[in-house]
């Protein structure tokens, strides 16, 4: 390297930064713990809570039922608490991922000196100095030296590009010349100009592109139309409660008689008590129409998947992001370290005579052959070993030549060597082992031509070479997926542009092999009628080849296409081929993003995977977006999900995550509607029949823990079950309450409520219990009743399944749940007291208490059978 370069001077490092500004990346502002809560607030279900709340103290001052107001303040804050500390605690873990990203190094030359600084010191016409391994730190153009770089962040693009310095520092930067930050240095050493930091850089305009607004999730859009309907149900309601109410008062208690009627209407004041108090009634219904503990329950559902995730190598950073992931019915996923291995290996040499050989052990049945394969693999190479003979330095496909080789070299002297170029398409390197030897490597589709003999496998040269056998042997690798390099011989000197008379050493088969997990993770994906396409920088073949062998093409309709052909196309007629479209190959940034937009358009809940910065504006977009653990801080910077092990089937594992959540809401509706029901009618009927308060304000405080906090909980911790991935996703539009669930949720909730009031106005159940002159024993009944039947509809709302146990086991918190709300129960039944107006059951009246209440077990057994017999779909 030039050593007359000395770099810019310490007053000119500040002189530029205050003129070009600093390297270091402007992060998004994180929102602080109270922007948080607020956004939390603005939850649909809360929204409505908070109406109820409004309501209830603006017209209910005088006759204020603290239990419920407490019921729903406590709601609404638990909701909003548990989702910000879950939201902000997931930034703080994904802060820390981000942490190590800041701490790279870089050298530069100042003042004639190499000095090791943080990225972030970097300015403009700073000179950096760039080696193998190196993180580039800013853009610019290389002005001593030559490089290969790894692009793959920026382009897709998993071949390396070789960069070379500018002859006349004033000339324009090219595609050659120019470097970008975040791209990594492969091999040799070179001096970079920079000119251009942070916010200017290519890297920085993406940064900002991730700013952009994301869509609303599936469950927002749900959760707004839930609560919509709600309230639409409970103005009807509560419209029907006060208008009963009027028209008993005035008109039935005055026997339809015109002349009384008149007089109470023309009583202001008399008119105005009877117009305040069904007012209150109406009030009364909406309050109770609400599901309170559903927010809580959603934010408990979301917060404690996230933690169940973290273990299976998936950081949740949205918590909305985890139920969207259940919804996805296309997902756009890389290839390279998602689909495979992301790491090329050796998987066959073939020599002259295509002998085949799988392992280096294979290779030393034949010794001669072995020495002149291993100097081939060890001195035309890039990469070197360390320590421990751990192999550094060079590109991939160098490292995975010397991975394959486990045994020492033997020493020779190398001479010269001309670096890989893709303009060739080979490499070569000049060694003496007692006599002067080329090895030449590289494309066999130029090599070959020039190859007039071969080794056999005792190292002797033969000249009978059948090369349409070879040709042909090569075009079924690359048909399969794999590279295949050739490495040659030759004695005498030649021009690197013309030479002949080369030597066939073999035939090198490398391959970024297909991960086992991922061939199941797809098929998952797959039986769960999700659209996977692969989108990958490989050629059409290659793709193909990788794509059959992953379980990605099945028939002649699945469609592989190039970015070329893509971009030929208009919007429309994308649109046309996304159902049947399986592989982009030789993507380029913009495709994905494209195809987000346009899968969108056709009302798709779309997944994109992304480890690039190329990738952020894509993942962004996209309504659940996938970075890769081992991506740039930009991808991850703009994705709900990051993969920390980068594994396709960890993607699987969210979905089905995402589907669990969505099914446990779902089950949470069930339950808690059908308990709101049955308290409904009892409100609204209630009055008519001479009950007006047949719960007390505090059993009311404990039926309300018992319906919202203990049973958010209980159902939080549903199991993911295989089974939910072999059903369609559920469509953006879908509603959160479908038929089964109303079905359920109206013959459950009429029969409780039915039970209820017979069990109040007969006196066939009265005669069960002991007489006492203030019916306490009685009463008592009726407040175990109304929990038992909670208790027990919990289990009908579990599962649709008849064993009503199924699966049980996996989710032992349930299980605890329903003991401790049975124990405390019966703790208030027999030492409830005055405070909680129960008094001491007998065993044979518990007994009758809890057979009544088991009954909505039996009765839903035949809601389901009869469902089954119609052959109509049950489940949620």
């Amino acid at each position: 390297m030039d050593n007359n370069i000395v770099g810019l001077t310490e007053k000119e490092v500040i002189e530029n930064r205050k003129k070009y500004g600093s390297n270091n990346l402007t992060k998004k502002k994180k929102d602080s713990f109270l922007k948080l809560f607020i956004e939390a607030l603005g939850d649909p279900m809360i929204k409505i809570l908070l109406v109820a709340l409004g309501i209830k103290t603006i017209f209910l001052i005088k006759d204020f039922d603290w239990y419920e107001t407490v019921g729903i303040v406590i709601a609404i804050l638990i909701a909003s608490l548990i989702s910000t500390i879950s939201e902000y605690g997931s930034e703080k873990a994904f802060e820390k991922l981000q942490e190590e990203s800041s701490k790279i190094k870089c050298r530069v030359k100042r003042d004639g000196i190499i000095k090791e600084i943080n990225i972030e010191e970097v300015v403009t016409n700073d000179i950096v100095v760039l080696s193998s391994g190196d993180r580039i730190p800013a853009d610019g153009i290389i002005i001593d030296g030559e490089l290969s770089v790894d692009e793959s962040s920026i382009n897709g693009e998993t071949k390396e590009q070789y960069k070379y310095a500018v002859k006349d520092m004033k000339s324009k930067p090219g595609r050659k010349n120019i470097v970008f930050r975040g791209t990594v240095v492969y091999s040799k050493e070179a001096l970079m100009l920079v000119e251009k930091v942070v916010e200017n850089t290519f890297y920085g305009n993406l940064a900002k592109e991730i700013q952009e607004k994301q869509p609303d999730s599936p469950l927002k859009i749900r959760l707004s139309k839930l609560a919509s309907l709600i309230s639409k149900i409970g103005y009807v309601a509560s419209f029907l409660v006060a208008f009963s109410y009027l028209f008993s008062e005035i008109i039935i208690d005055n026997k339809f008689n015109i002349k009384l009627i008149m007089e109470i209407v023309t009583n202001f004041p008399l008119l105005l008590k009877y117009i305040l108090h069904a007012l209150t009634l109406a009030v009364t219904i909406i309050v109770v129409c609400v599901p309170e503990g559903l927010p809580m329950m959603i934010t408990l559902v979301l917060s404690s998947n996230m933690k169940r995730m973290l273990k299976n190598n998936v950081l949740v950073r949205k918590l909305v992001g985890i139920e969207t992931a259940g919804n996805i019915n296309i997902l756009f996923t890389d290839k390279t370290g998602t689909l495979t291995k992301g790491k090329l290996e050796v998987v066959e040499f073939l020599s002259g005579n295509l002998k085949s050989y799988k392992s280096e052990d294979d290779l030393k049945k034949d010794k001669v052959l072995h020495e002149i394969v291993k100097t081939s693999f060890i001195y035309n190479n890039a990469s070197s070993y360390g320590a421990n003979n751990e192999v550094l330095g060079g590109n991939i496909t160098d490292r995975a030549l010397l991975e394959f080789i486990k045994t020492t070299p033997k020493k020779v002297k190398k001479i010269s060597s001309i670096p890989f170029d893709s303009k060739y398409k080979y490499s070569i390197t000049t060694i003496d082992d007692g006599k002067r030897i080329n090895l030449i490597k590289g494309a066999p589709e130029v090599l070959l031509e020039h190859v007039n003999g071969f080794y056999d496998e005792n190292g002797k040269k033969k000249v009978l070479l059948n090369k349409e056998l070879l040709r042909k042997k090569i075009k079924e690798n690359t048909n399969n997926g794999i590279r295949v390099l050739l490495l040659a011989t030759s004695e005498i000197s030649f021009n690197p542009t013309n030479f002949h008379n080369l030597t066939l050493v073999g035939l090198v088969c490398i391959k970024d092999e297909v991960r086992k997990e991922a061939i199941e993770g797809l098929e998952l994906v797959q039986n769960a009628s999700i659209q996977t396409v692969m989108i990958t920088g490989d050629n059409k073949d290659t793709a193909l080849a990788i794509g059959k062998e992953a379980g990605l093409i099945k028939s002649q309709k699945d469609l592989v296409i190039t970015s070329e052909e893509l971009n030929k196309m208009s919007d429309e007629e994308v649109k046309k081929i996304i159902p049947n479209l399986k592989i982009v190959a030789r993507s380029l940034p913009q495709d994905k993003s494209r195809l987000v937009k346009i899968a969108e358009e056709l009302d798709y809940v779309v997944g994109m995977t992304g480890d690039g910065v190329n990738d952020a504006p894509a993942l962004k977009k996209a309504n659940v977006g996938f970075a890769m653990g081992s991506g740039t801080e930009v991808s991850k910077e703009a994705a709900d999900i990051v993969i920390l092990d980068d594994n396709f089937l960890s993607i699987a594992k969210a979905i089905l995550y995402g589907r669990t959540i969505f099914k446990s809401i779902r089950k949470f509706i069930i339950f808690q509607l059908t308990v709101n029901l049955c308290a409904v009618c009892l409100s609204i009927i209630g009055p008519f029949i001479g009950v007006e308060t047949p719960v007390t304000v505090i059993q009311m405080l404990w039926i309300n823990m018992v319906m919202d906090t203990l049973a958010g909980l209980a159902f939080s911790f549903e199991p993911p079950l295989k089974e939910y991935m072999n059903e369609k996703p559920k469509g953006k539009n879908e509603s959160i309450i479908n038929a089964y669930m109303i079905h359920e949720i109206l013959f459950t909730g009429l029969y409780s409520a039915l039970l209820c009031i017979l069990f109040l106005k007969l006196p066939f159940f009265n005669n069960f219990f002991r007489p006492d002159p203030n019916n306490s024993y009685f009463m008592t009944a009726f407040f175990g009743l109304f929990i038992f039947i909670a208790i027990f509809n919990s289990f009908n709302a579990r599962t649709h399944r008849i064993n009503l146990l199924s699966n049980i086991t996996k989710n032992k918190i349930f299980i605890y749940i329903i003991i401790f709300i049975a124990i405390i129960q019966m703790i208030l039944i027999y030492y409830g007291g005055e405070l909680f107006r129960t008094s001491g059951l007998t065993i044979t009246e518990f007994l009758i208490m809890l057979l009544l209440s088991f009954s909505v077990i039996p009765v839903d057994w035949i809601r389901k059978l009869y469902l089954r017999k119609k052959g109509i779909k049950i489940g949620v």
